[in-house]
């Protein structure tokens, strides 16, 4: 799948928000990746998850470990595509965790995929959960990075391999230097992250 063709998916699905919006990372952006408005519908999350599953077999996981809420859906058909399980960490008290039984074996090779990696923030604290397991992280995949401009991007997150199906460079802004905070325009929080926090 050629990264027009997965820009494609969200424009279709009506995925790519305009507007004012709150990062879960806490940074500010005139645009907003709503996986879930792309991920609700099989027959693309099938299709990006074996898109994402091909760029990430060479590595040879042999678990699919995701973040909750966001990551769940693509870790599931990435698993799907690799045919390997796929499992999730959750937040507990504010920390990544797994929980409903989940384990790894020490030594285990996992693949960390999310649906949109910004700062990565999320991706380091599943790789910082594996590494306390004994588990051994190989890759780390997303369907989006748009790491470009908010942390410089790269093919590594904490030194694991990354990839991705498509690099978008959106500017992403601290709350103090954002645009559209300055012009007084209401700010969006859409990510789970901050509905997690309101709970």
């Amino acid at each position: 799948m050629t990264p027009d063709e997965v820009r494609r998916q969200f424009t279709e699905s009506g995925a790519l928000l305009s507007g004012h919006f709150r990062l879960s990372s806490g940074l500010h952006s005139e645009a907003y990746l709503q996986c879930a408005r792309v991920l609700q519908w099989p027959e693309r999350a099938g299709a990006l998850g074996a898109a994402l599953a091909s760029l990430l077999a060479p590595f040879r996981p042999s678990v699919v470990v995701s973040p909750a809420m966001g990551g769940v859906i693509i870790g599931h058909e990435v698993g799907r595509g690799l045919s390997i399980r796929a499992i999730f960490t959750e937040r507990v008290e504010g920390e990544f965790t797994l929980r409903r039984g989940f384990a790894l074996e020490p030594g285990e090779r996992v693949a960390v995929v999310e649906d949109v990696v910004t700062t990565g923030k999320s991706t380091r604290e599943v790789l910082a959960v594996l590494r306390v397991s004994g588990a051994v992280p190989v890759v780390c995949g997303s369907i989006v990075d748009r790491r470009a401009l908010a942390v410089g991007g790269g093919a590594e997150v904490d030194g694991v391999p990354y990839r991705s199906l498509l690099a978008l460079d959106v500017p992403a802004f601290e709350p103090a230097s954002c645009p559209r905070c300055a012009a007084g325009d209401p700010v969006v929080a859409p990510g789970s992250r901050h509905l997690a926090a309101k709970a």
